[in-house]
């Protein structure tokens, strides 16, 4: 006798991404997130690559100052072996993670976790940047966020470096980076 699964009562899993330019609140809407998740109890680990130092060593900090836990890996094969009986995984600056970034997410939810990954799109020059580009087109769900142009007061999506460098990853805050709309990224 053939007995069809129950597959409402199995644990599905997704993935969620938020992306946009520098200062566009993508960090703040992923602590938003997890933040709400914590408070319906569900298991909640969260990530960002031992690289981003900015604010601090191990919290993601938004650039208003909210924070919450995280662990930094060196790699993104450290979340699949960290990230075990959990419920929703969050992951900030994604763009900064190796190209096994999607392969991992694609695990995690398959696993029936909830995964919402947050990260720049585009790198300064404008171009998709890091694993992103593959996160986005596995993504069940994509909020794209804008910040405001610092040169007309449009919306922003591009993240222009004000100072001189070719390195594709560069730390920096206000002093190295501003948003700026594309009429303007491209003046």
């Amino acid at each position: 006798m053939f007995i069809e699964p129950n597959i409402r009562n199995t644990k599905k899993g997704w993935i969620e991404v938020v992306c946009g330019s520098m200062f566009s609140g993508k960090t703040e809407e992923l602590i938003r997130r997890l933040k709400r998740a914590q408070i319906a109890n569900l298991k909640v680990e969260i990530f960002k690559p031992t690289t981003d130092t900015r604010y601090d060593e191990n919290d993601i900090v938004s650039h208003n100052a909210n924070r919450i836990v995280s662990t930094p890996v060196s790699n993104s094969q450290q979340i699949l072996l960290l990230a075990q009986g959990v419920d929703v995984v969050g992951i900030d600056e994604a763009q900064f993670f190796d190209k096994e970034m999607p392969m991992v997410a694609e695990t995690l939810a398959s696993r029936g976790i909830r995964v919402i990954v947050a990260g720049l799109d585009m790198d300064f020059l404008g171009r998709p940047f890091g694993p992103m580009p593959e996160i986005l087109a596995m993504a069940d769900y994509i909020t794209k966020l804008h910040a405001i142009c610092m040169v007309c007061g449009d919306n922003a999506s591009f993240s222009y470096r004000k100072t001189v460098s070719d390195a594709t990853v560069l730390l920096g805050e206000k002093d190295v980076y501003e948003p700026r709309c594309r009429t303007c990224f491209y003046l």
